[in-house]
């Protein structure tokens, strides 16, 4: 059985790598290259991470709101922060996928470029092409860090959103209400953290995008 399973992975991997190239090859028909795609997905990457951003800071402001919770009803206050950590976890889900699509973009990008530098009979054209392939890798490896960093710094802020909505569903008093006051300044701190690295990854990204223009 486990030699099927890998198999049918294996059959899976090489289809999906047939669908991505017959993609590309239909965009490169109309004019639109590889490149063009990747500069639309790191656009639409740092869409996905200023939504996140403002998503999170929003999930922070209604938090702030809860602790300060001075009557009303305990069940609205846990139904507003679950609905701020299902709406955190959905633009936290959306910029990953997104993310992915730049990577795989880009790996086609570099492996194409890098099989047709063996094409050139101009050495010195070559050299020069090669230059500009590891150049351009290198920039899109720090842009690529940056954006995979923010993405890992979500996670703690997701799990802490996630710990203080199930504390608050199980525990629905004013009691508990208080408790999550200590945890504030520590997802005000990895929110902030978050903010920090998801601008630095936008940064990096039109950097690189502005290398690719070049």
């Amino acid at each position: 059985m486990k030699s099927w399973r890998i198999v049918a992975v294996t059959l899976l991997s090489l289809c999906l790598i047939a669908c991505e190239s017959a993609y590309y090859g239909a965009w490169e028909k109309v004019g639109v290259h590889k490149r063009d795609i990747l500069v639309d997905r790191i656009e639409d990457v740092q869409d996905a991470q200023t939504d996140a951003k403002e998503q999170f800071v929003s999930a922070l402001e209604r938090f702030k709101q809860e602790i300060d919770f001075d009557g009303g009803e305990l069940e609205k206050s846990y139904n507003a922060l679950n609905d701020e950590f299902e709406e955190s976890r959905d633009n936290a889900q959306a910029l990953s996928d997104r993310i992915d699509a730049v990577e795989s973009v880009a790996d086609a990008l570099f492996d194409e470029w890098s099989d047709e530098l063996e094409k050139y009979s101009n050495q010195r054209l070559r050299r020069q092409s090669e230059a500009q392939y590891r150049s351009t890798q290198s920039h899109y490896k720090k842009m690529l860090r940056a954006m995979r960093q923010s993405e890992a710094k979500m996670e703690p802020v997701l799990a802490t959103l996630q710990d203080q909505v199930l504390f608050l569903k199980h525990n629905l008093n004013a009691r508990a209400i208080a408790s999550l006051e200590s945890e504030f300044n520590g997802l005000k701190r990895d929110i902030s953290v978050l903010i920090k690295d998801m601008e630095s990854s936008i940064q990096e990204a039109n950097q690189f995008i502005a290398t690719l223009k070049q």
